[in-house]
């Protein structure tokens, strides 16, 4: 593992240890460019510094650096990172045990990023994680900075935590902590078993001001 001490196990993130071996396929198999298409005119073209918290199994992190980015790839289920490392490794990625809302390690390193992405993490947050941790989120930001953040809709599948979270809710906390809404769309999900139960995504970008 990447440190020496894991953190606490999130509640966050109940159900996933269990369910890795399925979930990684799953998660592989879809490519960055089809999973964010509609994010993708908003990246910088110019190398990076990305955060990408919830990582999984790295396919997002290994995009990125692909297009020469510095990436700090945040994922705290074990089985995840560990597959992360084995199947993505790269001199650009860096891999990190931590955890919203605290994100201790993270902000311990000082560091500002000009991409902070959430792929289907803020949704397994109750009310008072997301107030916690929205604040955290934007101190990490660059100056023109961009947070990317996605939210599932629909039924929440077996053994999971997650929450009814609307981009209403998400765009008016975000602006509480000086982030403009860039992109507010909705979109079908693309893997199969989701699609086939209606679910539903709501992909938010945000800008922090100069």
């Amino acid at each position: 593992m990447p440190d020496e001490q894991r953190v606490p196990k999130p509640a966050s993130t109940q159900g996933y240890a269990e369910q890795a071996e399925a979930l990684i396929p799953q998660y592989e198999a879809i490519p960055f460019v089809k999973r964010h298409e509609a994010e993708l005119h908003l990246l910088p073209t110019a190398p990076s510094r990305i955060l990408d918290i919830g990582a999984g199994t790295g396919v997002d992190a290994a995009w990125f650096a692909e297009q020469a980015h510095s990436v700090l790839a945040v994922e705290p289920t074990a089985e995840f990172l560990t597959a992360a490392m084995r199947l993505h490794p790269s001199p650009l990625i860096e891999w990190l045990d931590d955890t919203l809302p605290g994100l201790e390690r993270v902000l311990s390193r000082g560091q500002r990023f000009d991409v902070v992405m959430l792929s289907a993490v803020w949704m397994h947050l109750d009310e008072t994680e997301r107030s916690a941790g929205m604040p955290k989120l934007a101190s990490l930001l660059a100056p023109g900075g961009l947070i990317l953040l996605s939210l599932r809709h629909g039924p929440i599948p077996a053994g999971r935590r997650m929450f009814e979270v609307s981009g209403e809710e998400t765009i008016e906390l975000a602006r509480q902590h000086g982030l403009e809404v860039v992109l507010n769309t909705l979109t079908g999900s693309l893997q199969p078993g989701n699609l086939a139960a209606d679910v539903t995504w709501t992909r938010l970008a945000f800008r922090r001001g100069g």
